[in-house]
């Protein structure tokens, strides 16, 4: 890590142990904690609700340092994952060192690791959401060769009554400046948390949705990462929306990740953008022509046909399906397309041109011939704030593999590949041709029950967490949440009721 990356970094111990967090050891943070005065650890880890969950030790002396940051502790896994039976329950919390940072909330000077699950024999406990990714990056790099690496963009609404001078245009809220937008310094401050957690964020702006009723602003804002490795990204998306939570409810605003607030305003979704990079760091998604390759283009058929089923894992309440309707940004059917915001996956804009457009607009600066090739990703837009970002981010390095496995896999990617709005009236035929992502948690449910054998192959995922996950799918009242789609009132009661999803 060179000087440049450490001055920068804002997690205070890369800075003071000078070395990068994926290298932190058991003596680091030992050393860390003796020489800062760290009265406190605490251990996180998620829950099969999707919140990070919350263990707390007093540093009394350093024997005792040392055996928690040894032998991790005892948890109750009954009472963290519904398909683990109450007469087995017993489970291990190890702190991962490489997870390590300075709680920026805790008033008691605190370190805080996020921890990984082992069950009753040492082994890591295979049903466990992050186990689960980590084993579906696995099987995908032994099926490609190639690292699975992801990044999410975090939507969000800030709520609060209060100030309505400088209102912004309703709907029109995208990239606004203060005072027309009012939550900005917030979003700054998360974002700035977020950093010395070890998040690699890439940008922070507001979104599209911006309303008011009465005097109660909704404001919806955006953090988007850097892309990392799979597992890394999904701890990164718990931290966000742990620390975001976290500085709303001191500053007195609410906030919610629901993909829904009212009938006719943007949703808010969790868009996860992926590449694929070799043993040395290339990205893979561009061919020698700049043009997306055959590899991407074959991890593109795989999402194309498992695409229904992972919303099993990335839009699991009712609220989920309010929000996936045309004409809202939001997918509705199964295709992909370049830069096409209609689709269900996307390939941004790259940096594909070839031109040093910084030195054509800024006469006398130096081009530095970066390697533009490293942007590029293509995006999944269907999930949303209600997913389980571990399991989310599994089932689609099992898409991506999958996609691998099809021996017709670029005829796959050739027939769902569309570039117009599929939604205008004249691509009607179009949109006939297209399969059709699921309109409620129960279609959702018969789509994963389809297809189960992919998500369990090679012993990625654990078929009683795949039961759980149809079993509460197949649980929601499928007839009052379609009433609700069209029926502010009832939707405002589904809104309530899972609004801290």
């Amino acid at each position: 890590m060179t000087d440049k990356q450490v001055s920068l970094n804002k997690n205070e111990l890369v800075r003071y142990l000078q070395k990068p967090m994926c290298s932190f050891t058991r003596e680091d943070i030992v050393r860390y904690i003796v020489d800062n005065d760290i009265e406190m650890v605490n251990f996180m880890y998620p829950a099969a609700d999707g919140r990070l969950k919350t263990l707390n030790f007093v540093i009394n002396d350093l024997d005792y340092l040392e055996t928690i940051l040894t032998l991790g502790e005892r948890v109750d896994g009954s009472s963290l994952f519904p398909f683990i039976s109450a007469s087995s329950s017993d489970l291990y919390v190890l702190p991962r060192f490489s997870s390590a940072f300075r709680d920026p909330f805790a008033t008691i000077p605190t370190v805080t690791m996020l921890c990984s699950f082992f069950d009753k024999d040492g082994n890591p406990l295979e049903c466990s959401p992050r186990h689960t990714l980590v084993k579906a990056c696995d099987e995908f790099n032994k099926e490609t060769g190639l690292h699975f690496e992801c990044m999410g963009e975090l939507e969000y609404y800030v709520i609060q009554a209060g100030d309505t001078s400088f209102p912004a245009t309703d709907q029109r809220n995208y990239h606004e400046s203060a005072p027309f937008a009012k939550f900005n310094d917030l979003r700054t401050r998360c974002m700035h948390y977020i950093a010395q957690t070890g998040g690699q964020i890439k940008y922070g702006h507001s979104e599209v949705g911006n309303f008011t009723i009465g005097d109660i602003v909704y404001e919806q804002n955006e953090i988007e990462f850097l892309p990392v490795s799979a597992p890394e990204a999904a701890d990164q998306l718990m931290l966000a929306k742990w620390i975001i939570r976290n500085l709303a409810w001191e500053e007195g605003y609410d906030v919610t990740f629901a993909p829904k607030i009212t009938v006719g305003k943007a949703g808010s979704g969790l868009h996860i953008h992926m590449r694929m990079v070799d043993d040395s760091g290339k990205n893979m998604m561009l061919g020698d022509d700049r043009r997306l390759s055959e590899t991407a283009r074959r991890a593109i058929a795989g999402l194309m046909k498992l695409a229904p089923a992972i919303t099993a894992f990335g839009n699991t309440n009712p609220t989920s399906y309010f929000r996936l309707v045309p004409h809202q940004e939001a997918p509705t059917n199964v295709c992909w397309g370049d830069r096409n915001r209609s689709v269900l996956v996307r390939v941004p804009l790259g940096w594909t041109t070839d031109k040093d457009m910084c030195a054509e607009l800024n006469p006398g600066t130096a081009s530095l011939h970066l390697d533009t090739t490293q942007k590029q990703t293509v995006e999944i837009r269907s999930a949303d704030g209600s997913a389980d970002v571990y399991l989310l981010m599994a089932s689609l390095a099992v898409a991506l593999r999958y996609g691998y496995e099809l021996e017709d896999g670029l005829k796959v990617a050739a027939n769902t590949y569309v570039d117009v709005n599929i939604h205008n009236s004249e691509n009607a035929a179009i949109l006939d041709r297209l399969a059709q992502l699921p309109v409620n948690c129960a279609e959702s449910a018969a789509c994963l029950e389809a297809v189960r054998g992919i998500f369990e192959a090679k012993n990625v995922f654990d078929p009683a967490m795949i039961n759980d996950i149809i079993r509460k799918l197949k649980s929601y009242d499928t007839n009052e949440a379609e009433q609700a789609k069209n029926d502010p009132e009832l939707m405002l009661k589904f809104v309530e009721r899972y609004f801290h999803c």
